[in-house]
């Protein structure tokens, strides 16, 4: 069997059991929790996990307190069983396992392969690497006598080559069968804890982080000037824009405390999930609320703003769910089939309110050029240009993102693969941007307020005045928007 496959089985199985509960990460630690091994060819494996380092003195992969466990039998043991760690750079695993007269490939030498090939009958078949000789690393652990346990010495390996390097406990032992192991393993990059693949995203929310206060710096104090004009619609920009700034901040606190200290403790990475999760949904409903016309073309949702809320929650409840997977206590990539059932509702959901989002700005856009109102309708133009820029986009980098995965089954360009998560929060960025820019507050912040059927030159006149009228006139009119408002809310749920 193919030494690919068989990191792709392992892969698939160790999440899985991981997925059971969730765990404090200790460090860029692998723990390993009487974790069983599994028959995968001729051999008994264990997958002990993958990650990206970069080379240097500093960096290491360290072994603690690994003690391999097997099963008693009536008769006792007999056999000095024997485990071998194997550690490999991607680049180099087909140097692991070998095939006898071009037939299935095999992790442990074979007769044929050992007339063949020289190797140690019962052993892992090792060519040692064109790159150093000394790879790929063996490991050996022996159990003596009838000893029911083998302690692996604490040990580390130092990486002097960057690259995606993979970690197996295999058996060529079938009566080991059964065969279980605890302890852990550490794995070091230069800087620190941080495993390679996500090291990039330190600096990269630093600066997120820099962008999201610069923006806040400029809406707030707009906000202020213009606080006797604020609308609705901007007191939920400045929600959105409160959490964007949270959550940049969080996540660099989160990953340089894992840095730093090794340690990435369960409340710390919970709540930042949390607010990443309460972000994304604030935001859709926001984007949502605006396509519907809400306090432009309409004073309210009516009707609708129960079904609003509720796929706001649902929306928030799948989105946590899988950020927390995908974050909380877990060190190695989700595989692809476990993600797939949590990643399906989150997609599902983004579709139904991407459709959601444009019926309803086609409609509002529609409803603005009857009233024939030009400074609504031309923020909304711009807008939904701007959204379906965004959209295409998006499109654009999940085909990207699908097509990267498909081609890098070992993860070996793990180097790029921060960008993978980075585009989503530059994307929301930029779209909180533009909203910002199209819905600043300022002394004109009324003409884009829901005003009744107001005519053309009524509007301009009023952009030209503050938005202000006198006397018992204003008072008749705000009378009759209110009447106006409550008929247009009245057809529209009707035909919803």
């Amino acid at each position: 069997m193919d030494l690919g496959k068989l990191i792709q089985l392992s892969a698939l199985l160790c999440p899985f059991l991981l997925s059971l509960h969730f765990r404090i990460a200790g460090a860029s630690a692998h723990i390993y929790s009487s974790q069983p091994f599994h028959d995968v060819g001729n051999s008994l494996l264990l997958y002990g996990g993958s990650e990206g380092i970069f080379a240097s003195s500093r960096s290491l992969i360290r072994f603690e307190n690994i003690t391999l466990w097997r099963t008693i039998t009536g008769k006792g043991h007999r056999s000095n069983g024997l485990v071998q760690a194997v550690i490999f750079e991607a680049s180099d695993r087909n140097n692991i396992g070998g095939s006898a007269y071009g037939g299935q490939r095999s992790i442990c030498c074979t007769p044929d392969l050992a007339k063949l090939q020289g190797c140690k009958q019962g052993e892992i078949i090792r060519i040692p690497s064109p790159h150093d000789p000394q790879w790929p690393i063996l490991l050996p652990v022996r159990f003596k006598g009838k000893r029911s346990s083998a302690k692996m010495a604490d040990t580390e390996i130092l990486i002097t080559k960057t690259g995606i390097y993979n970690l197996l406990f295999i058996s060529c032992d079938p009566q080991l069968k059964g065969l279980k192991m605890t302890g852990k393993t550490v794995w070091k990059n230069p800087d620190g804890y941080l495993p390679g693949r996500m090291a990039p995203l330190v600096n990269f929310y630093v600066y997120m982080s820099l962008a999201y206060l610069l923006l806040s710096a400029v809406w707030f104090f707009q906000y202020l000037r213009f606080r006797m004009d604020i609308l609705p619609l901007q007191h939920c920009i400045t929600a959105v824009i409160l959490l964007g700034l949270l959550e940049m901040i969080f996540w660099y606190l989160d990953y340089a405390n894992f840095n730093h200290t090794g340690m990435r403790p369960l409340a710390l990475t919970t709540w930042v999930v949390t607010i990443g999760a309460l972000r994304k949904t604030v935001s859709r409903i926001l984007i949502l609320c605006v396509s519907m016309g809400f306090g432009v073309v309409k004073s309210t949702l009516g009707g609708l703003t129960s079904k609003v809320l509720l796929v706001g929650v649902t929306y928030f409840i799948a989105s946590e769910i899988l950020d927390i997977a995908e974050h909380v206590g877990i060190i190695d990539d989700m595989s692809g089939r476990s993600k797939l059932f949590l990643v399906l509702p989150d997609a599902f959901l983004d579709a139904f309110l991407i459709l959601w989002i444009f019926t309803s700005l086609s409609k509002t856009l529609e409803q603005l050029q009857m009233k024939r109102t030009s400074v609504k309708l031309e923020i909304y133009r711009k807008f939904s240009n701007a959204l379906a820029v965004m959209v295409v986009a998006s499109v654009a980098w999940i085909v990207y993102e699908v097509y990267f995965k498909a081609t890098d089954p070992f993860n070996e360009r793990w180097q790029t693969a921060w960008t993978i998560t980075a585009f989503w929060d530059v994307i929301a960025f930029l779209l909180l941007c533009i909203i910002c820019y199209l819905w600043t507050p300022s002394q004109n912040s009324q003409r884009y307020a829901y005003s009744g059927d107001v005519d053309e030159e009524n509007e301009e006149a009023q952009s030209l005045t503050g938005g202000k009228q006198d006397g018992d006139i204003s008072l008749v009119k705000q009378e009759k928007n209110a009447e106006s408002d409550r008929e247009e809310d009245v057809e529209e749920d009707k035909r919803e």
